[in-house]
């Protein structure tokens, strides 16, 4: 499980204007349509075309529960590309993003400084810029440790050293032991 990369889809997912089809068999029917063919859609789920075809003519509705997980994720991936896109560029030039964090955070500090490394429940707002890299890297297959990393930069910069009005000396921000992990657009 990706923390870190399904956070910023799920953020993503807020956005769409349309629900996603819930059945399987409007789920085959949108993904054979989507890869134009069965034959591929097979190939993906790792079931038989035979199965797909049958999922498509509504001879079977209720799928194993490991194969509606797939389906279901293979659908959420590229439901709405437009509006994806969409809602990724407006975070990355004009919106931001906001992340909703309970986790270890802080740094090498003297002991009872306020910024000494401790767990920590913050909601803040990443400028533009912030947001822009951390879907630039998800988009270039980054994985999550990449992702913790650009993260705890942005924190860096604008919760502790606030805008570069404070803590100029900063080196690197820890942020580990993550309870909780979300983001919104």
């Amino acid at each position: 499980m990706s923390l870190f990369g399904d956070g910023l889809d799920a953020a993503v997912q807020k956005t769409f204007t349309r629900p996603a089809p819930k059945s399987a068999p409007a789920q085959m029917r949108y993904l054979v349509k989507q890869l134009k063919g069965t034959r591929a859609v097979a190939q993906m789920l790792r079931i038989s075309q035979r199965t797909v075809e049958r999922y498509v003519k509504n001879q079977i509705k209720k799928p194993r529960p490991d194969l509606a997980a797939r389906l279901d994720r293979e659908v959420r991936k590229r439901w709405q590309p437009q509006v994806r896109a969409k809602a990724r560029r407006q975070a990355a030039t004009t919106g931001g993003i906001v992340i909703d964090t309970r986790a270890r955070l802080g740094y090498t500090a003297p002991v009872g400084s306020t910024d000494e490394s401790r767990v920590r429940h913050l909601t803040i707002a990443l400028p533009p810029q912030h947001a822009a890299r951390l879907f630039d890297a998800q988009q270039a297959g980054a994985d999550d440790r990449h992702l913790q990393q650009i993260t705890a930069e942005a924190l860096k910069e604008v919760y502790f050293q606030d805008g570069g009005r404070r803590a100029g000396s900063l080196e690197e921000v820890r942020f580990t032991d993550i309870e909780h992990l979300e983001f919104e657009l």
